[in-house]
């Protein structure tokens, strides 16, 4: 095992703990918001915000960057970073040409809220596609910072502006209730340009300490900058065409990945305080989702993307390296694996109960808890799915990525048939049932890509994924027990009693954590011998 592929594994792991810690701030400044703002608006307001808004935004800023984002850190052979950078900045165009088509969209074509309820809904349009196109002014820096393991600048900088964001945002809607809509595009906008600023002012400060034999891809200011290039094109031709196959999945991914959003918007299967209603549960069920899993996802994508060369068959890598690679994956889905079941299993006792501690009886009662219950049962499957995506994302070549576009078009068409026939017979709940039958399909797929990516290699990384019988039975007396706790306490005693089931809860899910730390001690010696060999390579 080389110490190289030692120390991309510590950064990588690094970076997962920054993200872990940079998300559960993000969330929980988001859980204030949106408990503090259901105090002052109404669930019209926040399904227009929480979901036709912030559908907006992400949905430009991903067709703007993921696909040149995923290009500019993988690692290709004669990379050239001028050129990289040229090819970056075109996320700038790509951003604003998608404001104004998906803008239009929302302003003229999709159902309008009632004015009375929700007010300045265009001016929110206009501020949310605003946001997006100031971020993409400085997505090149977003990239050097990571391909360089800048770890702790991205959680930062994130963290500042969100925090800022939440800051202005209550303000307004403090002392300036009747601007609607205004209130939450403004401290989108204000946050975007602190984020630019804090980019920007970092990297120029880190570039006047450099000197002439850096490694670091920009040496002046200049070289931020789209510039032409003597004696070569002024973009990588091949690296764009990588980008557009790339681009083409991103399309679809990311109507996979919110896939619920775009049926409540484009064909509006349930009204705005549904909407509101159903996102406010899906901030809490998405806890694990956003706090732990999309870190070690966004993590790992990066560490096999630099570990393991891009289109490369199995036979052409080094040996070491596929044997990293194997060993991180088989412990990567057994640790997702283990976490989704302790989500599902717990989740299903105290759902009921957060979502009163959070939102009082506008959550708790009705669907709320039924969605919680069924959303934890989804983020089991979604846990398992983001670990073998971001292998197979990280390491396609462009036949492949081109053939798993078009594979895409058919979980698309599966997952918009189900939304609209389970949503339609199931209600909210409909959504999450589509969305799990969505992900096991790619699972499946991702696992067919893993199993022949490393045939022959006589390597195999799902070998021993399943977690031991010891801790499965563990999680079954831990559901029994909760399960009667909650029906007892929660259901026939007083408030106070409640503390109670907290207790109980807390008490058996150390008893799972404890059997976890006796169970597995496999996977805890690969994780120390990994971080030996990278402080070998650091002591060296």
């Amino acid at each position: 095992m080389t110490i190289r592929g030692s120390h991309l594994l510590l950064k990588a792991t690094e970076a997962a703990t920054y993200n872990m810690i940079l998300q559960l701030i993000m969330r929980l400044m988001t859980f204030g918001l949106n408990a503090f703002s259901l105090r002052f608006i109404s669930k019209e307001m926040l399904g227009v915000v929480n979901v036709r808004l912030i559908l907006l935004y992400s949905t430009c800023l991903f067709i703007a960057t993921e696909a040149l984002d995923r290009v500019g850190m993988s690692k290709l052979e004669n990379k050239n970073w001028p050129q990289a950078i040229n090819l970056i900045w075109l996320s700038l165009p790509l951003s604003l040409v998608c404001s104004l088509v998906l803008g239009y969209a929302w302003v003229y074509i999709f159902q309008r809220p009632d004015q009375a309820i929700t007010p300045n809904y265009v001016y929110g349009v206009i501020g949310f596609a605003l946001a997006t196109v100031i971020y993409c002014s400085c997505r090149q820096l977003f990239v050097i910072a990571n391909t360089q393991m800048f770890i702790k600048l991205r959680v930062i900088i994130n963290g500042i502006s969100e925090l800022f964001r939440c800051v202005i945002n209550i303000i307004l809607v403090i002392y300036f209730p009747h601007w609607g809509v205004i209130n939450f595009a403004l401290s989108q906008v204000l946050s975007a340009i602190l984020y630019v600023i804090c980019y920007y002012g970092y990297i120029i400060y880190y570039m006047r300490g450099l000197d002439e034999s850096s490694d670091f891809p920009v040496k002046k200011i200049r070289d931020l900058f789209p510039r032409r290039l003597e004696g070569m094109p002024f973009i990588d031709t091949s690296q764009a065409k990588l980008a557009f196959s790339i681009f083409k999945q991103c399309v679809l991914k990311q109507f996979l990945t919110e896939g619920e959003k775009y049926v409540m918007t484009i064909f509006a299967v349930l009204n705005f305080a549904e909407q509101g209603i159903y996102e406010m549960v899906n901030h809490l069920g998405s806890l694990a989702v956003r706090f732990i899993f999309l870190p070690i996802e966004e993590s790992g994508g990066l560490f096999f993307s630099q570990l393991l060369v891009r289109g490369e068959h199995v036979s052409k890598q080094k040996e070491e390296n596929v044997k990293l690679a194997t060993g991180v994956i088989r412990y990567l889905l057994k640790f997702v694996t283990m976490i989704g079941l302790i989500t599902m299993v717990f989740g299903y006792s105290y759902s009921y109960l957060t979502l009163h501690l959070y939102g009082g009886k506008v959550l708790s009662v009705g669907l709320g808890p039924s969605l919680l219950r069924w959303y934890c049962v989804y983020v089991l499957i979604i846990s398992i799915n983001g670990i073998t995506e971001c292998f197979c994302f990280a390491t396609m070549g462009r036949p492949e990525v081109d053939s798993y576009n078009r594979k895409l078009v058919i979980f698309s068409a599966i997952l918009l048939s189900s939304s609209l026939i389970l949503t339609n017979w199931l209600g909210s709940v409909g959504f999450i049932f589509a969305n799990c039958i969505n992900m096991i399909c790619r699972i499946i797929h991702s696992i067919y890509y893993i199993v022949h990516y490393f045939q022959g290699s006589g390597y195999k990384p799902f070998q021993g994924v399943w977690p031991s019988k010891t801790f499965v039975a563990s999680l079954v007396v831990a559901f029994i027990i909760t399960a009667l706790s909650e029906n007892y306490f929660c259901c026939h005693f007083g408030y106070h009693w409640r503390v109670v089931h907290i207790c109980i809860g807390v008490v058996c899910g150390l008893g799972v954590l404890l059997t976890v730390y006796l169970t597995e001690m496999e996977m805890w010696e690969f994780v120390v011998k990994q971080y030996k060999a990278s402080q070998q390579k650091k002591s060296d």
